[in-house]
């Protein structure tokens, strides 16, 4: 159409011969013109359509690339095989060393050593209930120094012949209320090898001989532990049955109702006996924020173990009580514990046992992983014991943290009236204790 336009226009310019002749020639310089415009308007044309096509190309492998990225990402973000393997297992080993001096009732010192390796495993879904195994192995060795108190001054201490134990072997059970995973209401199930102290009588500051407390009286309640009524077997293990219902309140708070049985004995709490005349032991516990926002857990709890001994060591007979143990939190920095234990059935060496005491952690002095502990028991002898004195043990002990892993911790305890008995010198017992844990 442009090369037409041109030519009429210059065929309308001719008027003469003269003209025609000079004309002749721009007429073919335009003719070459007009075909050189339309060749170019043609190869736009191709140029535009190439183009096009280049640039859907070009955005197909764009998106391919992306595409192959992402796919890349997401293999990336799979979990390994190896990865898939451990999903879900927890395990913690532990080394705990105690040098002990005593001061009274003969000058003593000793040395022990314990470690504890332990280790939880997934179990798979049965429905929406969950399951776990836990396993812990124990060994040490070193007896500590005797005070001839009723509580023992060194809680980690292990006999005097080393030896490796099975402490604990457990299969748990947790069963979500109302159909669904997640839900904050459960029903736990366990069966196995277990410590009793591991779901019963336990206390946020004043549980753990390895970091907070090492005197007997102050790590459990003393007429279940020092006392003798848990029964369990040496290792501290028993095997036994644990039914719990564990459920929400307000969606910060805990409220817990328990029951346990476990041989007891010399035979059924080393799985050579029945269940018959073992301990049963009931627990209710409230836990979480609870005074101005303050973490604190109260429990009230009661027992009785069939299977446990007069104070001749040999007889059985019934031992029954009830004890309550308190944590609360009363500041940002402090914490306050107490227990009670009180006798209603059997002869023991002491039948009435009250302890309460205190943690400060190193915020207050600018080393927010130290912490400071002091506590004092009364645990008066009974009345078959023949004895009318009381055991008063108090314990002082500093934590120093050096990091995550490592903490020195030096203490120092009172003992009066040792084994309740008023005519017994005081003893002092000096400790440092060194632990290392992963």
């Amino acid at each position: 159409m442009f090369r037409k336009g041109i030519l009429a226009l210059a065929l309308a310019g001719v008027t003469t011969p003269a003209a025609a002749a000079d004309n002749e020639v721009l007429l073919q310089e335009m003719r070459r013109l007009a075909e050189r415009v339309e060749q170019l308007e043609l190869a736009n044309k191709r140029l535009e359509t190439v183009l096009e096509q280049s640039g859907a190309d070009k955005a197909k492998d764009i998106e391919a690339r992306i595409e192959d990225v992402e796919s890349e990402v997401i293999a990336l973000r799979r979990p390994s095989a190896l990865e898939e393997a451990v999903d879900g297992i927890s395990a913690s080993a532990s080394l705990a060393l105690v040098a002990q001096s005593m001061d009274g009732n003969g000058d003593a010192k000793e040395i022990t050593a314990r470690a504890d390796i332990e280790v939880e495993l997934p179990m798979g879904s049965i429905g929406d209930a969950e399951g776990r195994l836990f396993g812990h192995l124990r060994a040490g060795d070193g007896g500590g120094v005797d005070t001839g108190a009723f509580a023992p001054s060194n809680s980690l201490a292990f006999g005097d012949e080393s030896r490796l134990d099975l402490m604990q072997a457990w299969y748990q059970l947790d069963i979500p209320l109302g159909g669904a995973r997640g839900n904050l209401s459960r029903v736990e199930m366990t069966v196995g090898k277990i410590d009793p102290f591991g779901f019963f009588d336990g206390n946020n500051i004043a549980d753990d001989e390895s970091e907070q407390f090492l005197n007997l009286a102050f790590v459990h309640n003393p007429l279940l532990d020092a006392g003798g009524a848990i029964g369990v077997g040496d290792d501290g293990g028993s095997p036994g049955l644990r039914l719990a219902y564990v459920g929400d309140v307000n969606g910060s708070n805990n409220l817990s109702a328990s029951v346990g049985l476990f041989g007891t004995g010399e035979d059924g709490a080393n799985f050579s006996d029945s269940f018959d005349g073992g301990l049963v032991i009931g627990q209710l516990e409230y836990s979480g924020k609870i005074f101005g926002g303050l973490s604190g857990a109260y429990r009230i709890y009661g027992w009785s173990n069939g299977n446990a001994l007069k104070l001749d060591g040999v007889t059985e007979e019934r031992h029954s009580g009830w004890g309550i143990s308190i944590d609360q939190q009363v500041a940002s920095h402090v914490t306050l514990f107490t227990r009670i234990g009180l006798s209603t059935d059997g002869e023991l060496a002491f039948d009435d046992a009250f302890t309460l005491g205190a943690q400060l952690d190193g915020g207050l002095w600018g080393r927010a992983k130290d912490r400071v502990g002091v506590a004092a028991g009364w645990l008066e002898a009974s009345s078959e014991s023949g004895l009318s004195g009381t055991e008063k043990p108090t314990e002082l002990y500093y934590v120093w943290q050096l990091n995550d892993h490592v903490h020195l911790s030096p203490s120092v305890q009172w003992i009066d009236e040792p084994g309740g008995d008023s005519s017994a010198d005081d003893v002092t017992v000096w400790s440092l204790r060194a632990k290392a844990s992963f």
